[in-house]
């Protein structure tokens, strides 16, 4: 798998904005509301106008077509879209052992989005996005609807998985023990560029 670099990258309040996710890397990125997190990650994923470049491995962002980019570079909202009836049609084939890696059972594929809770659909969110098997992963706070526990066992498997498969992950938190527990760098946005803070210990 390859980096996920940003040169120069200027969206919203945010300019000169110079980052590089290592494969395998979880890098954690928080800031006050309205500081550009979410707008920063749109860039990335081509859903947002902005100046200077982005590139997967040596491929540029402005040299595919935006829904190819997408393919490749993957952002999960922090509300996913739902447009079939059932989980399933939302669905490639899941990554193996993900469903029951964040507690889920197999059978939630066979089930009515109308039933599902909100910390479901965000679980589910996240493992669609896993099943088109993206070479770089954008996370908007996934876990902020799910319980201490269940948000633990989505921590580890994604971490896991980031290492297993060599994908970066840019991942937008708050809480503070989590930041020290999934990243392996944390960049907080002051003003309009990046300040890194702690790296995780442990």
């Amino acid at each position: 798998m390859d980096a996920l670099t940003l040169e120069a990258v200027a969206v919203g309040p945010l300019r000169e904005i110079n980052l590089t996710v290592r494969s395998g890397e979880v890098v954690c990125l928080s800031g006050a509301s309205g500081s550009g997190k979410s707008r920063l990650l749109r860039a990335i994923a081509d859903l947002e106008p902005h100046a200077g470049r982005i590139l997967l491995g040596d491929l540029r962002q402005d040299a595919l077509a935006a829904d190819r980019w997408r393919a490749r570079v993957m952002l999960v909202p922090a509300e996913s879209s739902w447009w079939g009836s059932t989980v399933a049609e939302h669905f490639l084939e899941p990554v193996p052992g993900s469903l029951e890696g964040f507690g889920l059972s197999p059978a939630v594929m066979d089930w009515d989005v109308a039933r599902l809770s909100s910390g479901e659909k965000q679980r589910l969110g996240v493992l669609r996005a896993l099943s088109r098997r993206p070479r770089a992963l954008l996370l908007d706070e996934p876990t902020a609807n799910l319980d201490t526990a269940t948000t633990r066992r989505v921590e580890q498997w994604l971490r896991s998985h980031a290492r297993r498969e060599g994908v970066p992950i840019l991942w937008v938190a708050h809480d503070p023990e989590q930041i020290s527990r999934v990243g392996d760098r944390h960049f907080t946005i002051r003003g309009s560029g990046l300040r890194e803070g702690g790296c995780r210990t442990g």
